[in-house]
């Protein structure tokens, strides 16, 4: 059985969904999607994609299409997927999900009424580096604090500040740094602990109408925990990151390619616990995604979709305290 892939959208993480797809035996990009026969035609002639669509219906309806990789603004996964579910199309939709929560159910109740396998596409909980953390975790000690931070100055951010309006700070695409940065800080944290007790958060809000950087704190009293989780497009940090236990802390480098782990015992010793990884850091979602489809398996067990919803509930919690709206709010 090979998994025949269309895929929407033509951004860099397209092309690492591709390249991980190609590494399996079992599936295979069969179509891309663009709104221009131009643009589709050179994005499929890159990867050597055999076929292309400009018509969201014709792809929906192609019985040659098992499952849609979707890439496009944060503003289109909604509609996207639930046309394609309806169709009976499998979804692997990017995170954000959607742009807000009563549009992630909406998503969830479609995949549910039309019997088709549906995932959030959050990478790290899929890759060897995060098993190793969650299986050293319980040996250390109660958890106290958690510390991710994802800031890195956005490439797209000087053409912003010359005046123009790239899509990654315009608040019509359901975009910002929370929804693209924070969101690789917050998905551990609940997937790890669950959904918090309190929420606080701040936020450096530009003149577009998107959030330039920000903060999250997460409060879990019966658990004794604060999670910190701190975000940004406008500038650049050391990706240093930690989860602080009573007996030690692991150390990770980088948030969202979890590229060495060590832990780091309170009475001096190291232990890195890095495993070996896949240079593409997609490859693990790609394949858990494949293998759902093939044992006919609906939810993921580990990007569920009740964690899609608590994520999301953080993240519309986050954007309300900071003043930031998106045309889809209601």
């Amino acid at each position: 059985m090979t998994i025949r892939f269309a895929t929407i959208g033509s951004n860099f993480i397209t092309d690492q969904f591709i390249d991980a797809v190609k590494q399996l035996d079992n599936a295979t990009v069969h179509a891309v999607y663009s709104r221009t026969q131009a643009s589709a035609t050179t994005f499929a002639a890159k990867h050597n994609v055999e076929h292309t669509f400009t018509d969201l219906t014709q792809l929906a309806q192609a019985s040659d299409i098992d499952a849609v990789y979707i890439a496009s603004p944060n503003s289109c996964h909604a509609q996207q997927a639930i046309f394609l579910m309806q169709a009976g199309k499998h979804v692997l939709c990017e995170k954000p999900l959607a742009a807000n929560q009563q549009q992630v159910a909406d998503m969830i109740a479609c995949a549910k009424a039309n019997n088709v396998t549906f995932m959030e596409a959050l990478l790290t909980t899929h890759m060897p580096n995060y098993q190793a953390i969650k299986a050293i975790l319980p040996s250390l000690g109660p958890v106290h604090r958690y510390s991710f931070n994802y800031c890195q100055y956005s490439s797209r951010y000087d053409k912003y500040k010359a005046g123009e309006n790239p899509n990654t700070f315009n608040p019509e695409y359901a975009n910002g740094s929370l929804m693209d940065m924070g969101i690789y800080t917050l998905y551990p944290a609940i997937e790890l602990f669950g959904k918090p007790d309190a929420i606080q958060a701040t936020g450096i809000k530009l003149d577009s109408g998107v959030d330039g950087c920000g903060d999250i704190l997460l409060t879990y009293h019966d658990q004794q925990i604060i999670a910190h989780c701190a975000h940004s497009k406008i500038n650049h940090s050391a990706f240093i990151n930690e989860i602080q236990c009573e007996s030690a802390t692991i150390q990770i480098q980088h948030p969202s390619q979890l590229q060495q782990v060590v832990v780091k015992y309170k009475n001096g010793q190291q232990q890195d616990i890095t495993q070996p990884q896949n240079s593409n850091v997609l490859f693990y979602e790609v394949q858990h995604f494949v293998e759902l489809l093939e044992k006919g398996v609906k939810e993921s067990p580990v990007n569920h979709w009740q964690l899609s919803l608590d994520v999301m509930q953080v993240l519309d919690e986050a954007r309300k305290q900071i003043g930031i709206r998106y045309p889809s709010d209601k």
